[in-house]
């Protein structure tokens, strides 16, 4: 029992913090959900606002949207910092640590600052434009931002650029674990670098893969900065995302507290719903 005693008091600290400053605000934002109305006058009305969210179609458009981002996206850059991290991984690949840096570089840059350079390069006169027409890919300049999908094409181009590298520092760091040796054994038996790859490097990975994968979606699910300084979430609500329609929800249109923190709710069950089918597609028992 004393033992018990000690263990409890290391972590008794860890258990309030938590306690306090997650679990407590969840509790009072599930009570708020419960409640509607302007401001701070709010009113109990049960499950009203859950079922206000079948019946409000800018909450649809913007589940629409961040599933597209989610389906879009995170397999794109997770695919991507795979193909680098084994790319970067290669002992005899010169300048290896200037390509890793250089591709890690831009998930340290700020949220805003990145933004509104992306704002920048995809604008009618910006330099993608530019590019493209010097290609002769395209006869007049796109308007990307004004666009439904090529504003979102913008905001997937974007969010794959700044978190791309961060993915593939945790691959790259899985890859010094795993042993030489078998790679070696497998080009003994004639296998080939893409062999080697899907039988050898993707399953030994498949733990950090499932684990990058969980966070990529609620990071997606929780997009709101790019959306909010690239687009405003528009064209209309083309590119708006959950996050950012529970800003609006809160601070853009008539406050109304409640309704939004059903909204928030939204993606907590989001995310439970989508980790379990990831732990259960990647056959995970534990």
């Amino acid at each position: 029992m004393r033992k018990n005693y000690i263990g409890w008091l290391f972590i008794l600290l860890s258990v309030l913090g938590i306690s306090l400053f997650y679990f407590y605000p969840m509790v009072q934002a599930f009570i708020l959900s419960l409640k509607s109305g302007m401001g701070a006058n709010l009113e109990f009305v049960g499950f009203e606002n859950y079922a206000r969210l079948f019946n409000d179609p800018t909450f649809i458009s913007a589940l629409t949207n961040t599933f597209i981002y989610l389906l879009v996206q995170v397999p794109a850059m997770i695919i991507l910092a795979l193909i680098f991290s084994v790319l970067l991984n290669d002992s005899t690949l010169k300048f290896r640590g200037f390509f890793r840096t250089a591709i890690f570089l831009p998930c340290v840059t700020s949220l805003v600052a990145y933004a509104v350079i992306f704002k920048y390069l995809f604008a009618v006169d910006g330099l993608v434009n530019k590019f493209l027409m010097d290609l002769s890919l395209i006869s007049e300049p796109l308007d990307w931002l004004a666009d439904p999908f090529l504003a979102k094409i913008t905001i997937i181009i974007a969010i794959t650029w700044r978190w791309t590298g961060y993915n593939m520092i945790f691959y790259l760091s899985a890859l010094q674990n795993v042993d030489k040796s078998m790679y070696e054994a497998a080009r003994i038996d004639g296998a080939s670098s893409i062999q080697q790859f899907f039988y050898i490097t993707i399953p030994m990975l498949k733990p950090i893969i499932l684990f990058t994968s969980i966070v990529s979606t609620i990071g997606t699910l929780q997009l709101f900065d790019e959306v909010m300084n690239i687009t405003n979430g528009g064209p209309g609500n083309a590119t708006l995302s959950i996050s950012m329609y529970i800003y609006n929800l809160s601070f853009e249109y008539t406050p109304d507290f409640g309704y939004a923190a059903t909204v928030s709710y939204v993606i907590v069950i989001l995310v439970v719903i989508l980790s379990f089918i990831q732990f259960k597609v990647a056959g995970d028992r534990k």
